[in-house]
């Protein structure tokens, strides 16, 4: 069983070395634990420092291209060099090594595919009363979209087994860790949370400038993330209330044109028939979209299989095939 830590990096030369110091050796159930980086455009010696160090790959961008776009890519070459579990953690040293064994030992027993870390938000210091509230809504909005029970939907701390990892797909630009969870959920994958430990913030987040770019972001991968895998849902409720809204006004006009009244409420009938058609419209793009949908997983389920031809077997193909043949 091989364990891939990876770490996404961006001008990390100061607090990488301290972040690797702290990942484990040895954990038990695992039979080798490599490290990998993700530089993601870095102009310090980040790179210097994980050579130093000596860690065991290293991908590269020329240019800053975004975590979501890193962790896919370090996803990617942990698949190819045989990790049967990847694990995610900062560069910054925000999450505690120790607690690595722990997310790891749910994969482990087989009783999930993809393990997010809980953090202790109340108790997190460098967490402002208004940040600690939004990460708590944040959270619950993903738990709904999801149909997951994962309490703290931004953590980055996470491992994934090599068949869940080869599931996954990030679209947005922004950050893997809402998109993956509404995926995962929506793909009936097996998530789970376990509690752990953070450390003193070494330098502030850089994932966001502000808490309304952090909000207006994380919504709107939130909303993009269900309308991918659940579009007829989306756009049912958006026909719902579009023509509800259209129907009552339409009634409205109809009372005061029965009275003898109509003349002066064309205004009423005009807006009527617009919400009318808007809800038609929403209507027949939710349909479109499931159809979409349909053929979407179909691809996922084609690009699965052209992964693990590209990638190779890992621990969990092995176990599977041999229990077929007994």
């Amino acid at each position: 069983m091989k364990l891939i830590i990876q770490i996404p990096c961006y001008n990390e030369a100061e607090t990488l070395e301290i972040a690797l110091n702290a990942l484990p050796k040895h954990i038990d159930g695992i039979d080798v634990i490599e490290y990998l980086i993700i530089n993601d455009g870095s102009k310090d010696n980040t790179v210097e420092v994980a050579k130093k160090w000596g860690v065991n790959y290293i991908v590269n961008f020329r240019n800053n291209k975004g975590l979501a776009r890193g962790f896919m890519a370090g996803l990617d070459a942990c698949l190819r060099n045989g990790a049967d579990i990847i694990v995610n953690t900062d560069a910054d040293n925000q999450y505690c090594g120790d607690d690595i064994e722990k997310l790891v030992q749910p994969i482990l027993r087989g009783e999930a595919g993809m393990v997010v870390g809980e953090r202790p938000i109340d108790q997190t210091e460098h967490f402002s009363p208004l940040k600690k509230k939004l990460q708590h809504l944040g959270s619950w909005v993903v738990r709904k979209a999801s149909k997951t029970s994962i309490p703290d939907a931004p953590s980055g701390f996470r491992a994934y087994s090599r068949h869940t990892a080869m599931r996954l797909n990030v679209i947005n630009e922004y950050t893997y860790t809402l998109e993956t969870i509404v995926q995962a959920g929506r793909q009936k994958m097996a998530v789970t949370s376990v509690p752990i430990r953070t450390n003193a913030e070494l330098r502030p987040s850089r994932l966001f400038s502000s808490m309304f770019g952090y909000v207006k972001k994380s919504m709107l991968t939130i909303g993009r993330a269900l309308m991918m895998y659940k579009p007829l849902y989306c756009f049912a409720w958006l026909t719902v209330i579009f023509g509800v809204a259209g129907v009552a006004i339409g009634i409205r006009f109809l009372v005061y044109y029965f009275n003898g009244a109509g003349a002066g409420h064309i205004q009423s009938l005009i807006l009527a028939s617009m919400l009318i058609i808007i809800a038609a419209m929403c209507g027949v793009i939710g349909l479109l979209g499931d159809v979409i949908s349909a053929n979407r997983k179909l691809l996922e389920d084609i690009q699965f299989e052209l992964r693990k031809m590209d990638y190779g077997l890992g621990h969990e193909e092995m176990k599977s095939n041999k229990q077929e043949e007994e």
